[in-house]
């Protein structure tokens, strides 16, 4: 097996290293969600305070995007992409203490760094794949649409089954030791990055300035803010509001929470692998292409919010389709936001796009514990259908052709 992977061209190697890395970063990440929101409910937390535990985690990452993508242009992608493993490690850490040292302020501090890890990681593996992907072929755009849809579909695969190994790790050994596990996983893949990853990855000949992080493209502005929507139409239901309406309404355990969780992110991670044949179905420019997809996703959210919640296995259907859906937009997104970037200084370009896709995550986590335990989750879906459509009539403002 050894022998087979260094006869592999370098790019490759260093894309399936990176992929590695992401995985492990990622199993690591969806597992800390499902056990912090499950964990902190059942010691009485409200959906609200449950929700305002990742307040610094999305708030973090709105921050990073833009400071890393500026760090990964100077110091190169190999080295935040490490860093990131390594401040991971150490929030895990920090929840290793005394259950009465853990407090909402020092959650909210590990979360915090937690948030700084998985964007930092996350900046950094989406553009080196602009580095690596070959630029002088002729089918260069579908190579490249095909590599980030197998790199951004295999991680939500990955983040999928961290929901259900955080269910099942919480019933079987408990909060502390699931934590444990994961550091020292973490650690190991850590020591191989720093190993075997390629020094000076993506890092720009010329000095960025500080200024520079914010894009002056318009085509990357517009998808950025189609983005922050898409993505608050996902995590206003998805965080908190469906596991605690599942936990607290039909008496779900948390194996079966996670369990859902787990499909559902694991199969929209499967849908985004497929991403580039099924776009392939559907002729057209970017702009109407990018509208058009939300706007069916926003029709679907509207019948979602029309559901009988007492009905919960139509309502598990409806959102297992929503996943499939959501999954060919953020695909998309993902492929036009690494095709519209700068080949020099592509993590600039990227990490100013998935700053937006933080602050959406924000807005939607805030919204799902709040608007929940306002008006509960219907009230959760007609605002994931408002956020959406928001997103489509935002598209149309793209260029015609990507």
């Amino acid at each position: 097996m050894v022998t087979r992977i260094k006869a592999l061209p370098f790019e490759v190697r260093q894309y399936l290293l990176i992929t590695g890395n992401y995985w492990a970063f990622t199993l690591t990440d969806g597992a800390l969600r499902m056990l912090v929101v499950l964990h902190f409910h059942q010691l009485g937390y409200s959906a609200l305070e449950v929700a305002m535990l990742f307040l610094f985690y999305e708030a973090f990452g709105v921050v990073t995007n833009l400071v890393g993508g500026w760090l990964g242009a100077r110091l190169g992608l190999n080295r935040t992409m490490n860093v990131g493993l390594g401040i991971q490690i150490v929030a895990l850490s920090m929840l290793l203490v005394p259950a009465s040292m853990l407090t909402v302020a020092w959650v909210m501090a590990a979360q915090a760094l937690s948030g700084i890890a998985k964007d930092l990681n996350k900046m950094s593996a989406k553009s080196a794949v602009k580095v690596l992907v070959p630029t002088d072929s002729a089918n260069a755009s579908s190579a490249l649409y095909r590599w980030v849809a197998m790199l951004t579909g295999s991680k939500n695969a990955l983040k999928g089954l961290g929901f259900f190994v955080g269910g099942a790790l919480l019933t079987l050994i408990g909060f502390q030791g699931a934590v444990l596990a994961m550091a020292v996983m973490l650690v190991g893949v850590l020591a191989l990055s720093l190993w075997r990853l390629k020094a000076d990855l993506g890092r720009q000949k010329r000095k960025p300035k500080f200024t520079e992080i914010f894009s002056k493209s318009r085509a990357i502005n517009v998808l950025s803010a189609a983005r922050l929507c898409l993505f608050a139409s996902r995590d206003v239901w998805f965080v908190v509001a469906l596991p605690v309406f599942l936990y607290d309404q039909h008496g779900w355990s948390h194996w079966t929470v996670g369990g859902l969780l787990a499909i559902w992110v694991s199969g929209y991670g499967g849908v985004q692998t497929q991403a580039p044949k099924l776009s392939r179905l559907i002729r057209g420019d970017a702009r109407w292409l990018t509208s058009g997809w939300a706007a069916t996703l926003a029709a679907l959210a509207i019948v979602l919010a029309l559901l009988p919640l007492a009905e919960v296995g139509w309502l598990v259907v409806g959102l297992l389709a929503f996943g499939v859906l959501f999954a060919i937009n953020s695909s998309w997104h993902s492929y036009l936001i690494v095709h519209y970037a700068r080949a020099d200084g592509v993590s600039m370009d990227v990490g100013f796009y998935y700053m937006a896709n933080a602050l959406g995550r924000l807005i939607g986590t805030l919204l799902s514990g709040w608007l929940y335990m306002a008006y509960g989750l219907s009230a959760c879906l007609w605002m994931a259908a408002a956020l959406v459509a928001s997103s489509a009539l935002m598209a149309l403002a793209l260029p015609q052709e990507a």
